[in-house]
């Protein structure tokens, strides 16, 4: 009979403990007063959502509400940042107000990602540069685009141009569109990138048939094709990329 008063009195403590509200957890249990003593380093994806969440709803704290954000993008921040606010809006007690918070924060995120800092020269050398300096651009959208970066002899960027936008399964790149914008900018190297919304990096026909007529015209206009990389989120959750160059495609 005492051991199971004294599991009844585990349960009931344990049950409190799970309805405190944030600012009733212990200090360092507190995801800002953590991230204050122990560093930013320490919390949890959940934790730092809930301090953009800032505050819970009867029953349901800040991080129990950050959990089950997490939960409904599969535990991928890339995944969250792809999702609309009608999605999160389905969330209970994630109003117009949390929702574009975090909405907010995670594009920044993806936009720090891809600054490019003024002062200093950009050098794109190899797929590796190539994918970092495109990958927030095309990493999370839900249609295809096809952007052309332009090079000097030493591969410093002079400039980058959105060629084409299509749907979710192909985009039409026209040629004249992009060796117009090579002239303007008097590069004499090329690099291109395009995404697959379905996270595949299968390379299609189309893809190989376009890299061999842009490196064929390339030729004609002394204009050198580097690199040709597809983009996309697959379902390891994050944004990987398929090389042409470095398949021996180039």
């Amino acid at each position: 009979m005492y051991l199971c008063t004294e599991f009844q009195d585990r349960q009931r403590d344990m049950n409190e403990n799970f309805y405190l509200t944030l600012k009733e957890w212990a200090d360092e249990d507190k995801p800002r007063e953590k991230m204050l003593g122990k560093g930013k380093k320490e919390l949890s994806n959940a934790e730092l959502l809930a301090i953009l969440l800032r505050s819970g709803v009867p029953g349901k704290s800040a991080v129990d509400m950050a959990k089950e954000v997490l939960q409904q993008a599969g535990n991928s921040l890339t995944e969250l940042s792809r999702m609309e606010y009608s999605q999160l809006g389905s969330i209970k007690g994630l109003g117009e107000a949390k929702a574009t918070t975090l909405m907010a924060a995670l594009e920044l995120g993806w936009r720090m990602q891809g600054e490019i800092s003024s002062d200093k020269e950009l050098i794109l050398n190899d797929s590796t540069d190539l994918f970092n300096y495109m990958s927030p651009v095309l990493a999370d959208l839900d249609h295809e685009e096809f952007w052309a970066i332009y090079l000097s002899n030493r591969n410093k960027v002079l400039g980058r141009q959105r060629i084409a936008m299509g749907g979710m399964t192909d985009t039409p790149v026209d040629l004249r569109i992009l060796f117009r914008g090579a002239l303007e900018c008097k590069a004499v190297r090329l690099m291109v990138a395009h995404n697959h919304p379905s996270g595949s990096l299968r390379a299609s026909t189309e893809d190989r048939q376009l890299t061999r007529r842009m490196e064929e015209a390339g030729k004609i206009m002394q204009i050198k094709l580097m690199e040709h990389i597809i983009i996309g989120i697959t379902s390891s959750g994050r944004p990987e990329y398929y090389s042409f160059h470095d398949n021996g495609q180039l």
